[in-house]
């Protein structure tokens, strides 16, 4: 019953993950942005803290990648996110069932495993202004959270999800 405990678990924890979609615009040569900055008036629908926490994650992995934040940049970054409804309805089920002679019967029960977590779909839009507002790179993620977790946790929960967005930036031709 341990292992099947931890099995579940595990399935959990790996469904969790940030899933990504990226789209960019074809004929963009990436090479040519050196600066980016945000836009000032961004409504990115987290919290003013969760906020900072995702434009740190992000100009961490922006300073990776050998970008840096200027007043003047080469292209902005808009961000905007929003609670996901919940796709799936996570559960497993328990069941007991009989028969003897003509006679047959079950039990169901389900059993749900989401773990009070919630559902976000943060997108990332690269905007290059001096090509007439130009969408050059898009990215959209759905990750799971906690709405009560810790600051640190949140920190890194974001960190993670900053990653798994830049992995594949700038896009490969």
């Amino acid at each position: 019953m341990k292992v099947f405990k931890y099995l579940i678990l595990f399935i959990v924890a790996v469904s969790c993950g940030p899933l990504v979609s990226y789209d960019y615009e074809e004929s963009t040569d990436f090479s040519k942005y050196k600066s980016y900055n945000y836009f000032d008036d961004m409504e990115t629908g987290l919290s003013f803290f969760d906020q900072k926490r995702m434009i740190r994650a992000i100009d961490s992995q922006l300073t990776k990648l050998g970008l840096e934040r200027k007043y003047n940049a080469d292209f902005y970054i808009d961000i905007s996110c929003k609670d996901a409804q919940n796709r799936t309805n996570s559960s497993f089920g328990i069941g007991v069932g009989g028969t003897g002679g003509n006679v047959g019967g079950a039990i169901s029960v389900g059993v749900p495993v989401t773990n009070n977590l919630r559902s976000r779909e943060v997108v990332i839009e690269f905007i290059d202004l001096k090509q007439t507002e130009k969408l050059i790179w898009k990215a959209i993620t759905e990750s799971y959270y906690k709405p009560n977790d810790t600051p640190e946790n949140r920190e890194e929960h974001f960190n993670t999800v900053a990653e798994r967005i830049f992995k594949r930036y700038p896009p490969k031709k």
